[in-house]
Order: C-alpha cells, then sequence, then structure tokens
C-alpha cells in the first residue's frame, strides 16, 4: 500500500480518457479507487509492460480497457494513457 500516493495525469491520458464512455469512465474511477489503496489489488490485474513499453506497467479498468501508468517514484505515479488495446501501439 502506498500512503498519501500522488497521480498525475499526463495531457495524453486526459485526450484519451474524454474519449471513453460515460460507463467507461464510471468503472476506471472505480478501479482508481482500488488502485490508490493498492496498486497490485488482484481485481486490478495490474501487469508489467514489455518491448517498447517496458518502462511502464497497466492496470485493468474493464475486459476491454487498460489505463498505462509508471512509478515516478515512491509516492508519485504518472497515468499516461487510456483505452482500448489500441493504447499500446
Amino acid at each position: 500500500m502506498i500512503n498519501d500516493m500522488t497521480i498525475l495525469y499526463s495531457s495524453k491520458f486526459k485526450r484519451e480518457y474524454k474519449k471513453l464512455s460515460l460507463s467507461v469512465k464510471m468503472r476506471a474511477e472505480k478501479k482508481e479507487i482500488l488502485f490508490r489503496k493498492d496498486p497490485f489489488d488482484p481485481l486490478l490485474g495490474t501487469h508489467k509492460l514489455k518491448g517498447r513499453l517496458k518502462e511502464f506497467w497497466a492496470f485493468w479498468i474493464d475486459g476491454k480497457n487498460r489505463i498505462i501508468f509508471e512509478f515516478a517514484n515512491n509516492d508519485t505515479i504518472w497515468f499516461h494513457s487510456a483505452g482500448d488495446h489500441s493504447i499500446y501501439l
């Protein structure tokens, strides 16, 4: 568990998040609450990415959508991208 976690949202994340449907946004908000309590909660499916995204992690919003993030330091996390699997390209 990370205490006093700060999540920063990149401009790319903000643009992509705006395009998500309302129902996906609502699921994403619930998942962010879980994430703030424990980024590795099994319900998030948090996983390290590979290849050109190997510096990043992702967690599930739902079966189709993900949020890509990185641990900037012990108490700061950047959300970089949100959407379906096309965000990995």
